[in-house]
């Protein structure tokens, strides 16, 4: 099948069946051991292969996956949907039981104003087990507020916010 089709149309293809399936739920693997997220990795690369017509040890795999195929890596993926769905809550695009889960440091318990309230920062519960941390309730306001402050603005419309997210995690490579 890969000698009938162009690349565009390789690259079409497994955007539809093979990323698509790949981002579906990758929100649910923050903090996942390594060797989870490697058997995802290993797709990716697989499909990358696929897309360039690389074989299997050819060097230069991870550069063509970054800088021509433009996509990020599976903790970079996890990080890119979490603070999305997250931007998306604060500006009332989610449903209402994720809404919820999002507030401002300014509505906890303190009644005072506190200085990373004029940042967007979002208030993280404690949690008492490990397990814990990889709520939606945790991860989405640790991921939030590890932003830099630029991209803490809730006004920022959706797609200016993905284009803007994405170039900060490439400049991180």
């Amino acid at each position: 099948m890969r000698r009938s089709l162009d690349q565009d149309s390789i690259a079409t293809l497994f955007h539809a069946f093979v990323s698509s399936r790949v981002d579906y739920c990758c929100s649910l693997l923050t903090g996942c051991p390594k060797f989870v997220m490697d058997k995802f990795q290993k797709v990716l690369n697989a499909a990358a292969r696929v897309i360039t017509n690389s074989r299997k040890y050819e060097r230069g795999l991870t550069y063509t996956r970054r800088h021509e195929l433009h996509w990020l890596d599976i903790p970079e993926r996890i990080q890119f949907r979490i603070a999305v769905t997250v931007h998306r809550c604060l500006n009332g695009l989610a449903p209402a039981y994720r809404t919820e889960l999002c507030t401002p440091v300014t509505q906890n318990r303190s009644s005072c104003r506190l200085r990373s309230s004029y940042c967007h920062r979002l208030a993280v519960p404690s949690v008492k087990l490990s397990i814990g941390s990889r709520s939606f309730s945790v991860s989405g306001p640790s991921v939030w507020n590890a932003l830099p402050d630029y991209l803490r603005n809730p006004t920022l419309p959706i797609d200016v916010f993905k284009s803007y997210f994405k170039t900060f995690l490439f400049a991180r490579y």
